[in-house]
This record gives structure tokens, sequence and C-alpha cells, in this order.
């Protein structure tokens, strides 16, 4: 009796655990399509502009934007790793953790001097752990990460790169490719030179342009305007990776419980048939000692 009063505490328990793992993949599944919406339209946005001032950069122009430069030594870079507040995702931050170790090491080895800025609890506590020293970490960015606090962010990075402070900014992320596909990377995105991971149209000639009302002023504009972008693309797409990696890992522990939860059941059933079988043999052995 002990033995199937355990089963059936363990069956009951399985069960709560399914029902709360089959919630949290319902919701992941809605978060999910919404953050997609919003990285499939930051995408042609970004895509485009990046498209602009790539071919700014290869045209004549006497003069260009601080942004566009690249220094001729790296001394001073950021590393900003994007991993989530909540766990429950797979494998998710360990990816991205794994990739920004290994370039920040990289980086060490070439004596390029490294900051560290890590948002989400999860890197914290992990690099923390690690004993490793962050300059900066944020916690304040959700699922559904506003433009508005990305671009305090780029502005400090712009003024910091355009006064040399630092040579070079890394943003380590899960990159959304497709809803079967997404990977971690550590992606250069300051100077501008490198931004765009070749989705610029690239041309062997020269691109003459007329500018109005001057070029100076269009390149002011437009040039902080792709950087921006393409971090709050980078935001986005962790954003829906995480949703992407929830779901799925959310979707195989109700799977997993739903298995669990058949053997349990079939443990008991056997469990229950042995005593039945063992109170009749009782009772046939009683009834034939009385004869």
């Amino acid at each position: 009796m002990a033995n199937r009063r355990l089963l059936v505490k363990r069956l009951k328990a399985v069960r709560n655990i399914r029902k709360i793992t089959r919630t949290m993949e319902l919701i992941a599944t809605s978060r999910f399509k919404k953050a997609m919406d919003r990285a499939a339209e930051a995408a042609e946005y970004t895509r485009k502009i990046s498209e602009i001032v790539g071919d700014l950069g290869r045209a004549n122009l006497k003069f260009s934007h601080p942004l566009l430069q690249k220094r001729a030594e790296e001394k001073k870079s950021v590393l900003l790793i994007l991993t989530s507040n909540r766990g429950l995702c797979g494998g998710y931050n360990a990816g991205v953790l794994r990739q920004a170790l290994a370039h920040f090491r990289g980086l060490k080895e070439k004596g390029i001097e490294c900051s560290l800025e890590v948002s989400g609890k999860r890197g914290i506590k992990f690099l923390n752990f690690q004993k490793v020293s962050l300059a900066h970490s944020y916690t304040h960015f959700e699922d559904q990460p506003k433009f508005s606090e990305v671009e305090v962010l780029a502005s400090r990075y712009v003024e910091d790169f355009v006064a040399g402070r630092i040579d070079r900014l890394d943003v380590a992320y899960t990159q959304f490719v497709s809803s079967s596909k997404q990977f971690a990377v550590v992606e250069s995105i300051l100077p501008i030179a490198s931004l765009g991971g070749g989705t610029a149209v690239k041309s062997e000639s020269s691109v003459d342009y007329e500018f109005l009302p001057s070029a100076e002023e269009i390149l002011a504009e437009i040039v902080p305007a792709a950087f921006r972008a393409k971090l709050f693309k980078c935001f986005l797409d962790a954003a829906v990776s995480e949703q992407i990696a929830r779901m799925v890992a959310m979707k195989g522990a109700t799977e997993n419980a739903d298995e669990m939860a058949g053997t349990l059941k079939q443990q008991y059933n056997r469990a229950r048939q042995a005593g039945i079988t063992s109170e009749l043999a009782e009772i046939i052995g009683g009834a034939a000692a009385l004869e």
C-alpha cells in the first residue's frame, strides 16, 4: 500500500508540473509571435539603412562621419552581452555566454582592453559566479525592449566612440534568422564600417550622389540612426530567440511529463493488480483452511 501511495503522489506531482510547463509553452508561443512581428518590421528598416550607409561609405566624399572611421590601433573596446532575465529557456543563455567569453579572451590575448556590459539577470549571475568584473549591468530590458531604452545606450556608445574613449563595440547575442534557425554570435557594430554583416549591396565602382541640403547634414543624421537601428535590432533578435528557446524547452518538458505520467500510471496499475491478486490469494487460502 505504501508503494501505491507513493506512486499516486508522484503521479499527481508530475501532472501538476505538466500543467505548469504547458501553460508556459503557450505563453512563450504568444510572446514569440509578437516579438517576431517586431523583429521582422525592424529587419527591413535596418537592412535598408545599412545599405545606404554602405553606399555612402564607398562614395567619393571628401569627408566622413566619425562613426565610419576605423581606428588605426584598437586599444579599448566594449563587449555588450544580451541574456535573459528569466530561466527555463534551454541553452539560450549558455550559447551566448560561451561565445562572449571566447571573444573576451581573444581580445585580451591581442592586448585590447575590454569592458564587459551585460543585460539580463542570468548573464549577470553567471559572470559574477565566474568572478568576472562588469562595467555595467542592466536588468530593465524585458522580452519587449523599447527603442527609447536602447537609444539611451546607443547615445552613450556614440559619445564614447567619437570622444575616443572606446575604439570598438561588439555585441554578443542570439541572432534570429527564422523560427527554426537562431544562433549565438558576436557582432561588431562600431565602427559602422563593419555594420550590416554583408547585407549592404557591394559595388566595385564608386557611387555618385547629389545631396540636399548638404552631405554633412545627411551623414550626421543617417549614420547615428543606422547604429541605433542596428543595436535595437540586436535586442529584438535576442528577445524573439529567447521566446523560441523557452517555447521549445517547455514543449520538451511537457512531453517528458506526459511520458513520465504514463510510466507511473502503468507502475500504479501493476502495483494495484499485484495487491488485488495478493488479497485474493489470502482469501482463497483462508477459505481453504476453514474446510
